[in-house]
């Protein structure tokens, strides 16, 4: 199974998402993660959906997709013609000898610590998915307490719009 990343414009409207989530069950995709959130005008919002399933049913699904009512546009958008991006924050149990090994990855990873106690460290990363996937199975090694993920979040490059 592939995975994909779908921008999808939509109205603000109560019952729009639970129309599209019918739309990838019926076709049998698998919805990894989903970002909603406003427009640049209140009465829009805009849905990143990544999701896996058979490259035959990507076209019919955006074709569905974009035939319901409340969808402005649909659209699939590759690595390389968008910017992706994805917040993520760690919670790691330390202790003050592994307190200077979890500040390496921290760095090397270009991330943040922006919670500290006598026993755990809350860090931020963003960036693409490879790069959240590799910082956490490092802190997996350390003591991972727990992790949130937003999901991935994009933006199509150039004056192209999203």
């Amino acid at each position: 199974m592939d995975k994909y990343t779908l921008s999808i414009y939509v109205n603000n409207k109560p019952g729009v998402l639970v129309r599209l989530a019918q739309t990838f069950a019926r076709r049998g995709y698998n919805v990894d993660s989903l970002v909603v959130s406003p427009g640049i005008d209140p009465r829009f919002s805009r849905m990143t959906v990544v999701c896996q399933g058979d490259p035959e049913a990507l076209d019919q699904i955006l074709r569905q997709l974009n035939k319901l009512v409340d969808v402005v546009h649909a659209a699939h958008h590759s690595s390389s013609t968008s910017i992706e991006r994805e917040l993520a924050m760690f919670k790691v149990s330390v202790d003050v000898t592994r307190r200077s090994e979890v500040f390496q990855i921290v760095e090397v990873f270009r991330a943040k610590t922006v919670d500290i106690t006598d026993q755990s460290v809350v860090i931020e990363a963003t960036g693409n998915s490879e790069k959240i996937d590799a910082m956490e199975s490092l802190l997996k090694t350390v003591g991972m307490i727990e992790m949130v993920r937003s999901g991935k979040l994009i933006m199509a490059r150039g004056m192209e719009a999203t």
